[in-house]
Order: structure tokens, then sequence, then C-alpha cells
């Protein structure tokens, strides 16, 4: 009875590791607060967006390895975060889950015209 026990309570364990895989990137997409902005500068380890609420220092050590992480300034990009966000200036977002490229560079510029 105890190996019984003892078997049942693995087996649940183990779902419940499988249960605590990585997100998708559509439930990412559909599930988690997000910002829109435009890339006003890039380095190694983030890019600046800017929008009509400020500007914000964006992580790209981002958890969902299907994103993109290389811009160009000018591109429209749409982050997918925790929802914290630090209040300093640039704000900082620190813990992104995704960033998709809505609108490149080349296009945006076009569309101004």
């Amino acid at each position: 009875m105890n190996k019984i026990v003892r078997l049942c309570l693995t087996i649940l364990f183990m779902f419940c590791l499988i249960g605590c895989g990585k997100k998708s990137m559509n439930d990412i997409i559909n599930s988690e607060p997000n910002i829109t902005g435009i890339v006003k500068e890039t380095t190694e380890s983030s890019i600046l967006i800017e929008n009509e609420n400020g500007k914000y220092w964006v992580s790209l050590n981002v958890e969902n390895k299907d994103s993109m992480t290389n811009f160009n300034i000018g591109d429209e990009v749409v982050v997918y975060y925790d929802g914290m966000v630090a209040e300093s200036y640039p704000m900082q977002i620190k813990t992104v889950y995704a960033i998709t490229l809505k609108i490149p560079a080349n296009r945006a510029e076009n569309n101004k015209s």
C-alpha cells in the first residue's frame, strides 16, 4: 500500500513539473500585459523604446527564445512583460516574456509620407 501511495505521488509530482514549462508565444500574446513603442536606441542587452507615455529601457533577456531580439532604430515593437515597470527615467522593463515586431523601420518611414 505504501509503495502505491509513493508511486501516485511521484507521478503527480512529474505531471506538475511538466505543467510548469515555458509558455508558448501564443499564450504570451494572449495573456500577458504589453506595451507598444518605437525603438530609439539599441544596445547588446536592451532597447530604448518610446511611446506617448514616455521612454522605456526594455531588457533583451527574453524568456521565450522564439522572440525577436535584434531590432533597428525606428522599428515599432510590442513588448510582452510581467506588468512591472521601474519608475526611473527612462522607465525600465526587466522581466520580458517576448518582443514582436509590429512595423519595421523602413515601412514606418514610408507610411509617414
